[in-house]
Formats: C-alpha cells, structure tokens, sequence
C-alpha cells in the first residue's frame, strides 16, 4: 500500500482538529473570560532508509540521507491567556480583571475552580456568585439593606447602608495565579481546575505582584478575534482539500498499477 495514503490521512484527521478547535473559538466569541485555543501539529515517525552521514567512500559521506515521513498529528491544544476586551457595563457586580489572575469558585463536590469570568450576581442571603450559582471562594456576603456596592482596582469590597454615611467594609477579592495558565484543565462553563502541568494555585489580592487588578462595571469579553479565526479555518479547509487530493492521486496510482497487464 502507498505510504501517501496513510500520510494523507493523517494530514486530513488533523486538519479536522484543527477546524474543532477553530469553530470552538468563533462559537464562543461573546463569551465573557473566554480564552482562545489554537492546535498544534508534530510529524510523525520517520522511515530511514539511508542513513544521514553513511560513509560511501573512506573520505566521503552522505550529506542528507534518504528519510521519508509518516505524516503528522495533533500534540497539543495551546490556550492563549490573552486580555480579552474590556466592555462597560456599569453593573456593580460585573468586576474585569485587568492582567494576569483567575477568580476561585466553589463547586458543590469542595472543589476550587477558578475562572475570568467577570459577571456575578447576589442569591437571596446576599452571597456574591456567579452565573450557575457557585459560590465566590472566599465568600463575601452583601448586605439586605446595602444600597451600593463599591469595589476597588484591589478588590476591597465595601457598601453603603441606609440610614449611614460611612461606608462598611465586608468582603476581600482574592485571585489566584498559575505558573504556567495554558495548563489548566478546561471543564466547560468557563471554569478551570488545578492540573500537575498548571501547577499549584498561587493566591493574592488585586494588584499584587503578578496579579493584575479588578474594575468594576466592566465585563473581560473573550480574547477571540474574528478575522483571525476566519483565516485559519480557511487554511484549515484548503489543507485539507490538498490532504484529500493526495489520497485521490493515491488511489490512481494503485488503479494504474493494477491495470497493467504482462
């Protein structure tokens, strides 16, 4: 069988990955944290059928070899930790963080995940979550009879209650960071978790060294830019018509090859 049939494939199963995670980005590009990935592609095996510097003379050698391709496959999906747009909204619980840093939600297994989404809201006994209901990590309870809300660039959280004119301090953002962010595992709904290649969490408040800081009435919109996702998945499709092309040109060869008669 011809190599290039296998070689093509595998050219064609990888581009197909790549247009996944092409058409992941530009679904979630009003995703608020969402943070774009991109695939990555490694050749595969090598059959060496003459060996780089094999001698051919006492003083000679080859200079390149004969060494023919396998084809390729997808290593790794790397994520880009980018800043996503910055979007006004003047809700008080929209809080962006600008720069590096992951909010901690907890879920209902006791687990921490952390996440850039920036939207949160208040349940009925006034505890600060986000959008499926998970509990900001640490909590941070507002008042029933706050009527402002007021966070700072270093996540102090404070409210004004009727009847006062001092402002009441009542909760402290913490963020947390990651030696190396892109290995984070993705669990869907914007929510991260803690994996041996993201390392352990290291935690601080806003405007912490390395940790960026939080504005309030803004949301962080996803880092995903159109055109750029449009053009790689417009390469993606035309590699994989190439790819497709040399398993047709394949399959002639072996059509002409069977034709032949003695």
């Amino acid at each position: 069988m011809l190599r290039s049939l296998w070689t093509s494939a595998s050219g064609m199963i990888a581009q197909q990955t790549n247009l996944d995670v092409t058409t992941i980005n530009l679904a979630n590009v009003n995703t608020t944290g969402f943070k774009r990935k991109r695939a990555d592609f490694a050749d595969l095996l090598y059959q060496i059928n003459r060996e780089p510097g094999a001698p051919v003379e006492p003083e000679s050698m080859v200079p390149t070899g004969v060494q023919v391709g396998l084809g390729t496959r997808v290593v790794g999906t790397t994520r880009y930790m980018t800043q996503g747009n910055l979007q006004v909204t003047d809700q008080p619980l929209d809080i962006a963080i600008e720069g590096d840093g992951f909010y901690q939600v907890l879920l209902p297994s006791g687990e921490i995940a952390y996440t850039r989404a920036s939207k949160w809201s208040v349940d009925s006994e006034g505890q600060i979550l986000n959008v499926d209901g998970l509990l900001m990590e640490p909590a941070i309870t507002i008042p029933e009879d706050a009527t402002e809300i007021m966070v700072s660039p270093e996540g102090l959280v404070t409210v004004k209650i009727a009847g006062q004119d001092e402002t009441e301090e009542v909760g402290q953002i913490e963020l947390v960071r990651f030696v190396n962010p892109g290995g984070l595992r993705a669990m869907g709904k914007n929510l991260f978790l803690e994996s041996p290649a993201s390392g352990a969490p290291i935690p601080g408040f806003p405007g912490d060294e390395g940790l960026g800081q939080v504005h309030q009435g803004i949301l962080e919109m996803s880092n995903v830019q159109v055109v750029d996702e449009m053009v790689a998945m417009i390469i993606a499709q035309r590699a994989y018509e190439a790819n497709s092309k040399g398993v047709q040109t394949a399959d002639e060869l072996l059509r002409i090859a069977n034709g032949l008669k003695r």
